[in-house]
């Protein structure tokens, strides 16, 4: 029952893409994440994902659209819908996912982190 500090958590780590977990409620992780560049195209077939923007902005592409989240804004990308986040800077984005979720979805790639990091 330990409150978090966003940003001290944010100053534990400087890797990009690499979701870290700061918290679990009701079979989901809260994670942190930082981004920068471009993601991979993917979806999750079986769970919703959840994207609050904590510092900075970043675009979510689908195939037909692009989507502009801002700082203090979230987006929730529906299960089964193919995205790829794109940040030109560094944005730190606060996650809510279920825990068996997986950043990279249904693809497999060198971006594919397994196991997080508990900070």
């Amino acid at each position: 029952m330990d409150k978090v500090n966003l940003e001290d958590k944010f100053a534990l780590f400087s890797e990009h893409w690499s979701p870290k977990i700061v918290g679990e409620l009701n079979g989901q992780h809260v994670k942190l994440v930082k981004l920068k560049g471009e993601f991979i195209w993917h979806k999750h077939d079986e769970e919703d994902e959840l994207f609050f923007v904590v510092k900075g902005s970043f675009k979510m592409e689908y195939r037909d659209k692009t989507v502009q989240i801002n700082e203090n804004e979230f987006l929730i990308v529906p299960r089964g819908v193919e995205h790829k986040p794109v940040a030109d800077e560094e944005v730190w984005i606060m996650l809510f996912e279920p825990t068996t979720t997986l950043n990279t979805g249904n693809t497999k790639s060198d971006m594919t982190k397994a196991v997080l990091d508990k900070i």
